[in-house]
């Protein structure tokens, strides 16, 4: 059976827009080849921190939404780990109250683009 999850990770700051892309691509090419389907990925672009990691202050944020088989997770996070691009990670399987709650705000966001 299987799982949604969500799974945000930052990426370190030095990263040029090239790399920042190929880092994302890696990381949804992982999932789909474990035969993950991919609902929805989103880069909230460049934030700063509330304290320093690794000496920064600020990081690249991406969030990726996915349904898959919960073996795929542990070694999809020991990726993470080994990238040194990838400050921080977390994965969160999510409940039908938070799928619910994410189909309604990605429908309102369509909603308010398309009134633009």
């Amino acid at each position: 059976m299987l799982n949604q999850y969500e799974t945000v990770f930052i990426m370190t700051p030095v990263l040029s827009d090239e790399q920042m892309k190929e880092t994302v691509k890696k990381f949804r090419d992982y999932l789909i080849n474990k035969g993950a389907e991919i609902i929805f990925d989103d880069c909230w672009g460049m934030r700063k921190f509330a304290y320093p990691i690794h000496k920064k202050s600020t990081g690249f944020y991406n969030l990726i939404e996915y349904k898959a088989d919960p073996s795929v997770i542990r070694d999809f996070e020991v990726t993470f780990k080994r990238d040194e691009r990838i400050m921080r990670f977390l994965t969160v399987k999510l409940d039908k109250h938070a799928i619910a709650y994410n189909e309604k705000k990605r429908k309102k966001v369509k909603e308010e683009k398309s009134e633009e």
